[in-house]
C-alpha cells in the first residue's frame, strides 16, 4: 500500500503554551490525523543553532571540551551554539567560533542544515566548515567553561570509534567535513 504525501499530513487544531524559558519553549498541540482521529503532540520550540568544524591549515580540527549538565558528563564536541534573535546562521557560526576557540575564519562554508530530533523539537542546526583561521579573542559566555583542543583527523576517527566523541551534531559535522 502506498500513500501520497497528503495522506501523511497532520492538521493542527489547537495549541497550548506550557513553558517559556531562556533557551526553549514547550507547547502541547492537538492534531487531526490523516485517519480522522485526534492526537496530542508535545513540541519543544528552539531558536536554532550552529555547529562549526574549525580546520587548521595543517588539516587538524579544533574541538571543545565542556560539561553538559543534562547528561552529567564532560564531552568533546565541535564548537556550537544557539542563534540569538534575528541572528543569521553565518554570523552565529563566526561568533561561536571566536567565543569557544579564540579563532576567526576567513573562509566559512555551509555544509548542511539538519533537524536534530524532529519527533519532538523544531531545532535546526546549521553546520559550517571554518578554514583559513586567524587567532582572535577567546571570550566564552560567562556561564560557559570550555577548553579548546586540537586533534588530527586520525585521532578524531579513533575517538569516534571508541565512543569518546558521542555527540550527534559533532559526529554528523565531522563526517560531512570528511574527517
Amino acid at each position: 500500500m502506498s500513500f501520497s504525501e497528503t495522506d501523511l499530513i497532520e492538521k493542527q487544531l489547537g495549541s497550548t503554551r506550557l513553558f517559556e524559558g531562556k533557551i526553549i519553549n514547550l507547547r502541547r498541540d492537538e492534531v487531526l490525523l490523516p485517519n480522522g482521529k485526534t492526537a496530542t503532540r508535545e513540541v519543544v520550540e528552539h531558536p536554532g543553532a550552529v555547529a562549526v568544524i574549525p580546520r587548521t591549515k595543517e588539516g587538524n580540527v579544533i574541538l571543545v571540551r565542556q560539561f553538559r549538565h543534562p547528561i552529567g558528563k564532560i564531552i568533546l564536541e565541535v564548537p556550537a551554539g544557539k542563534l540569538d534573535p534575528d541572528e543569521k546562521p553565518e554570523a552565529c557560526a563566526l561568533r561561536e567560533l571566536a567565543e569557544e576557540t579564540g579563532f576567526f575564519a576567513n573562509r566559512l562554508r555551509k555544509l548542511t542544515s539538519m533537524y536534530t530530533t524532529p519527533g519532538f523539537t523544531n531545532e535546526v542546526i546549521h553546520v559550517y566548515l571554518a578554514e583559513d583561521l586567524e587567532e582572535s579573542d577567546k571570550q566564552p559566555d560567562e556561564d560557559e567553561f570550555i577548553t579548546s583542543e586540537v586533534y588530527s583527523p586520525e585521532q578524531i576517527r579513533q575517538m569516534i570509534a571508541s565512543g569518546e566523541i558521542c555527540d550527534a551534531k559533532s559526529l554528523v559535522a565531522l563526517c560531512l567535513a570528511g574527517i
